[in-house]
């Protein structure tokens, strides 16, 4: 086997540390430059380095060491840069990369400034997030940067060939690479690397001097111990940081000392809700964003791993289920229950991310807020004029829902607040709500083209508006009646067809009037909500990709139990009835103001129909799993009148369109629809969800009548809406297994 051809030919590292002779010594095993040649002030270091085979070379002057290297790393404590930089300026040929590891790259950029004139092309700052309390070239270790995450700061300037060049050295060595702005870069690590280390300086200091210092140090725990590991840090090091990167630092050490005198205040004035507050948001905080995250710490899109599902074909649907919590109804719950006096318990809530995430921006505006605990939710409501300001933006994940409400509720808050969210979500319109919450009075400003992030602007007073929608929307409809809680007079909303009305029903069942009549809702301003009980149903569009497993899975008899049966909802009931499935209704009641039923499902030849444009709005959600149901149908599906799944979180119409093709199913797309042949085979095939989770459950619905296997990529948003899919599914019958979870 032929040896990999190396990216760099020399590579030369300036100052073998604990990084410097880490990097050098993870390039070296990894082949990753044909001479790895390092130079350190204490030329011992080099040597040792080259005896431990961290090195090829070591020079004996910087002259050396960069002289006809192709890469040269910078890794010298950070205030020594500039003059280092200015030895090796003289001996830098044209076109070498020039790199660093230091933990600010401002610094490194004014130092490159001050030399170069300029951040040119082929410089491009980095800092490997890794580490150990050793220091030196003794302890380098080419492991280092596994599973770890590289940030590269390139200026508007820098070659792209080299910017890939290096990304693929950092990724030869293990690492992650992402990349960010110089300033987002400082501000987050003083947050985040430079403020504990600088707390575990302080701390231990701070007991070492205590009259008890030895039995402090000789009982202390196994927190303490990891805590104040970083403590024994190069003090050298870390002088170097805290003074180079100053500006940000300080602002962060502030913001933690007015944080610590409210809980010393709040400790001395027994002020137990101060206390269970901040407590249960750290605590939840943590667990939350370590949740949405997945591990991809500093990613400024928050992007989770790539999770790909593989399924077998065939199969048949069989069991007694309950499927999780209505997203819809899960994220109003929690919005009504923090407005509302008194504290709300919810039963069903849907641990899902978006639904998670409208938690924690709720827990970010001061709202104390108990679980979740296998959906059992506590919300001490604050009261309608209770929110407080968020200390930073409201991260609402994939979540166009939640974006979209809260738009309407934070209108007329007093302070000013932001609403960002993942990649999906930032490419949405928001416009269908910015535009008549302006109308109000509301001070909105948004990205390009309507899209997040939404920024908005406090202390606006608000005055109701009617208004008629252009397009049926649930999420308009609820933005605007939410801004109606807080606006002076009546705001009304006409609706051109009937959509989901849970906000209305939810808030009557917090004490808050609303009126209907026919296609109009209206409330009025400056009212109370009075805390209450929530029994969250199961979510109908969840159950929908099992109505249509059972209907299309030859042999199947499925029960699902306590179903929402809101009539806003279940179009896909309906739908599928039309079809000829053989869906049977029973037990039904109500339950908090929401209708409920168990269903029970089996296996019937489906016809292809024109589906009621009527029926669009009240299935909305749940169209992708109706094409495969539709493509397993005698006879052809059509459907009109839906071009709102154009602007879900993907084109729904063309992704489904795109994947049915690629398993060999033909299908006509129009604007508003599409056109399904029913009756084709489904083969095997690779498809693209587009990170779109109804998009790929829906096509594990589709291995059921597949003759092939089938692998769909970039599922990770599944989570968003039914966590715990997977397993259902299997449980079930459907043969699915999942990789990267």
């Amino acid at each position: 086997m032929a040896e990999p051809t190396p990216i760099f030919q020399r590579m030369a590292v300036i100052g073998l540390g604990l990084i410097g002779g880490s990097m050098a010594a993870a390039v070296r095993q990894n082949r990753l430059a044909g001479t790895v040649v390092a130079f350190d002030r204490r030329y011992e270091d080099a040597l040792l380095g080259q005896e431990l085979g961290v090195i090829d070379e070591a020079a004996a002057s910087i002259a050396d060491a960069v002289t006809g290297a192709d890469l040269v790393v910078v890794a010298v404590p950070v205030r020594a840069t500039e003059s280092v930089l200015a030895e090796i300026k003289p001996h830098l040929a044209p076109g070498t990369l020039l790199t660093d590891v230091g933990s600010t790259k401002a610094s490194f950029v004014g130092a490159v400034e001050s030399v170069f004139g300029e951040l040119g092309a082929n410089i491009i700052p980095g800092h490997p997030i890794a580490g150990s309390e050793k220091s030196g070239v003794a302890a380098a270790n080419p492991a280092l940067f596994a599973q770890h995450k590289v940030i590269l700061t390139p200026g508007e300037g820098t070659d792209p060939v080299k910017l890939d060049w290096l990304t693929r050295l950092w990724e030869g060595c293990g690492a992650t690479v992402l990349t960010m702005s110089v300033a987002y870069h400082d501000e987050v690590l003083a947050a985040t690397s430079h403020l504990p280390h600088l707390i575990a300086f302080s701390l231990v200091d701070t007991l070492a001097g205590e009259d008890q210092n030895m039995d402090i140090f000789r009982y202390a725990a196994g927190g303490f111990r990891d805590f104040t590991r970083i403590a024994a840090s190069d003090p050298v090091m870390w002088h170097d940081i805290f003074l180079s990167n100053r500006d940000a630092v300080l602002r962060v050490i502030d913001h933690f000392s007015r944080d610590l005198d409210q809980l010393r205040t709040a400790i001395a004035n027994q002020d137990s809700a101060t206390l269970l507050t901040v407590f249960s948001r750290a605590k939840a905080a943590r667990e939350h964003f370590s949740k949405m995250l997945s591990g991809q710490a500093y990613v400024t899109d928050m992007s989770q791993n790539q999770v790909t599902f593989h399924l077998k074909p065939g199969g048949r649907m069989v069991g007694d289920i309950r499927v999780p919590g209505d997203k819809s109804i899960s994220h109003r719950s929690i919005m009504l229950g923090a407005l509302a006096d008194g504290v709300t318990e919810v039963n069903g809530f849907l641990e899902g991310e978006d639904s998670l995430a409208t938690l924690q921006a709720f827990r970010d505006m001061g709202v104390t807020i108990e679980g979740p605990d296998n959906g059992y939710v506590r919300i001490y409501g604050v009261g309608i004029d209770g929110l407080q300001a968020p200390r930073g933006p409201l991260y609402l994940g994939n979540s166009g829902t939640a974006m979209r409400l809260f738009s309407g509720l934070l209108a007329a808050q007093p302070f000013d607040s932001e609403l960002t969210g993942d990649e999906s979500l930032s490419k949405r319109p928001m416009g269908r709500v910015a535009d008549p919450l302006k109308a109000m009075g509301a001070v909105i400003e948004t990205a390009e083209a309507g899209r997040p992030p939404l920024k908005i602007r406090g202390g606006q007073a608000l005055t109701g508006i009617h208004y008629e929608m252009p397009v049926a929307s649930a999420q308009v409809k609820s933005c605007l009646l939410l801004a109606g809680l807080y606006s002076e007079g009546a705001t009304s909303v006409t609706e051109p067809a009937p959509t989901r009305d849970h906000t209305e029903r939810m808030l009557e069942g917090f004490g808050y009037h609303v009126h209907r009549n026919g296609a109009v809702s209206s409330v009025s301003g400056g009212g109370r909500l009075t805390a209450t009980a929530i029994d969250v149903p199961a979510d109908i569009s969840s159950a929908a990709f099992f109505l249509v497993a059972a209907s299309i899975a030859p042999d199947s008899d499925l029960t699902l139990r306590h179903v929402g049966m809101n009539p806003t909802r279940v179009g896909v009931i309906t739908i599928l009835r039309l079809m000829g499935a053989d869906i049977e209704v029973s037990n039904e009641r109500e339950v908090g103001g929401e209708p409920v039923a168990d269903l029970r499902v089996r296996s019937a030849n489906l016809k292809g129909i024109d589906i009621p444009e009527d029926q669009v709005p009240l299935a909305i959600d749940e169209f992708p799993v109706l094409f495969i149901a539709a493509a397993c149908a005698e006879g052809e599906t059509i459907l009109r009148g839906a071009e709102e799944l154009r602007v879900k979180e993907s084109d729904r119409i063309q992704v489904m369109a795109d994947g049915l093709e690629a398993l060999g199913v033909r299908t006509t797309v129009t604007p508003d629809g599409i056109v399904i042949p029913g009756g084709q085979t489904i083969g095997g095939g690779s498809v693209d969800s587009h990170g779109d989770h109804r998009i790929a459950m829906s096509f594990a619905v589709a291995s059921l009548r597949a003759v092939g296997d089938i692998v769909i990529n970039d599922c990770a948003n599944v989570a968003t809406s039914f966590p715990g899919f997977v397993e259902l599914a299997r449980s079930t019958g459907i043969q699915i297994s999942a990789e990267g979870i």
